[in-house]
């Protein structure tokens, strides 16, 4: 690595922050750009969400190391927060510590990643050639950073897969955008008014699916011209309802219990096997119509189709992927979502992470590339394995473990990381702490044995 050069950390979100925190404990210096306009900024979207997994899963312990000595109370860490709680709670008092704030710059859009001199093709003294991070600020302005290595944690948020089948949008997806939703909408607070009294369509069989779908039963209630529609590509539903009472974090096994119980109620009216040829905008609305031929008439249309890495930025760099999922090519086939749900991927760290450019990692939920089975914890220990690569001690590095609830059945074909999202409802009580089973070592299958291809 290049002696008396600041480490680029992108993104401030928990993994990202949480490599900072590990760089710092190594007597590395981070310099963290996240695009939003505070850390947590994506987490900020759903702040009315609540996580499956309770706060012991949540917390990375460098991070915690360094809020003890502030005063920082940490939270029940059988209990299970929002969004907003892990924001206001964890993410913002350890981005006001100094070691952390005066190296971190909001609104710092990265646009590129290179190394200084030399493009992609250029290979002579590659390896100890400083990176180069091109980065925009919110008034425009660009400016070249100089560093020694760059972890990459900005996550897939910002990208979230199209409505149409075979990866590609639907035919008048792009002209239908203004009634289509973000993918985890406030629809009973922030973004009600776009829901109340109208026929939503939520398209995905993940946990955001099930997520929007019971806060729109809710809604429902309130507001009874609300009109209730899901759809889904596979045959049924049951890999969305989950493993009910089996399952190792209570919380999700509620989530899909429950809304079995809506949809066989009548209150959602479920499609399977309907997967998005067309959208075209009709009187009044907009009709969806499926491969088949079948239509619906929506409102508007929730996306609950998971996410995708954004790799546009790093492509002066030279990356290893593995060519179905987008992950690093030795970490691809461990998470493939056709094979492995979360239960079934073992720990992992640096040397699963690295690429042929040297000291660049892609970690969190952008390491995991398009599978959905990706979980905080994992993230924290591939920071903490990739923050002792980077100070030389490679015993550390490569000593991953790694301890996680049972995982049930998480794997699904959309939706995003099996962290999140669970839904409070009211025979919730808000500040639950559910017994939570003792972890079992990630890599031990304890919920579908075989991701997709389990159903």
């Amino acid at each position: 690595m290049v002696e008396n050069l600041p480490v680029a950390v992108i993104g401030a979100g928990p993994v990202g922050l949480a490599a900072a925190a590990h760089l710092l404990e190594r007597g590395l210096d981070p310099l963290i750009f996240e695009a939003g306009a505070t850390a947590g900024a994506a987490i900020e979207q759903w702040r009315h969400i609540r996580l499956f997994s309770p706060w012991r899963f949540n917390l990375d312990a460098a991070a915690v190391r360094l809020l003890e000595p502030t005063g920082w109370q940490s939270p029940r860490l059988t209990a299970l927060p929002y969004g907003a709680e892990l924001i206001d709670n964890y993410l913002a008092p350890l981005a006001a510590i100094p070691a952390i704030a005066s190296r971190l710059r909001t609104g710092a859009r990265v646009l590129g990643v290179t190394r200084r001199g030399l493009d992609k093709t250029q290979g002579r003294n590659r390896d100890t050639t400083p990176f180069v991070v091109r980065v925009q600020d919110t008034a425009g302005e660009v400016r070249d950073y100089a560093v020694s290595a760059v972890i990459d944690a900005s996550g897939t948020w910002s990208r979230p897969n199209p409505l149409g089948m075979s990866g590609l949008p639907a035919i008048g997806e792009d002209s239908a955008s203004d009634r289509i939703s973000s993918s985890l909408p406030d629809v009973s607070g922030r973004d009600r008014h776009s829901f109340a009294g109208r026929r939503v369509l939520v398209v995905g069989a993940g946990h955001s699916a099930a997520n929007t779908l019971i806060n729109l039963a809710e809604l429902a209630k309130e507001e009874p011209g609300t009109r209730i529609l899901w759809a889904v590509r596979g045959a049924s539903a049951e890999k969305t309802y989950g493993g009910g009472d089996a399952d190792g974090l209570p919380a999700r096994g509620q989530l899909g219990s429950r809304l079995r119980r809506l949809v066989e109620a009548g209150r959602i009216h479920l499609h399977t096997g309907f997967g998005i040829s067309s959208l075209a905008e009709s009187e009044g609305g907009l009709t969806v119509t499926a491969s088949d031929g079948r239509t619906l008439a929506a409102d508007v249309v929730v996306p609950c189709t998971g996410f995708r890495p954004d790799l546009e930025m790093l492509r002066e760099l030279r990356l290893d992927l593995d060519p179905a999922v987008e992950a690093p090519t030795e970490l691809g086939p461990l998470i493939d979502p056709e094979f492995h749900s979360c239960g079934t991927v073992p720990p992992h760290g640096a040397r699963v992470l690295a690429h042929p450019e040297k000291d660049f990692y892609i970690v969190g939920m952008k390491s995991y590339g398009r599978a959905p089975t990706f979980l905080l914890a994992t993230g924290y220990e591939q920071v903490r394995s990739v923050a002792a690569a980077l100070a030389g001690d490679r015993a550390a590095a490569d000593t991953v473990h790694l301890e996680l609830p049972e995982t049930g059945v998480c794997s699904s074909d959309a939706g995003t990381s099996c962290d999140v999202p669970a839904v409070a409802s009211a025979e919730d009580d808000s500040s639950s702490c559910c017994s939570v089973p003792e972890p079992v070592l990630i890599g031990i299958p304890t919920g579908l044995a075989h991701g997709r291809s389990g159903a």
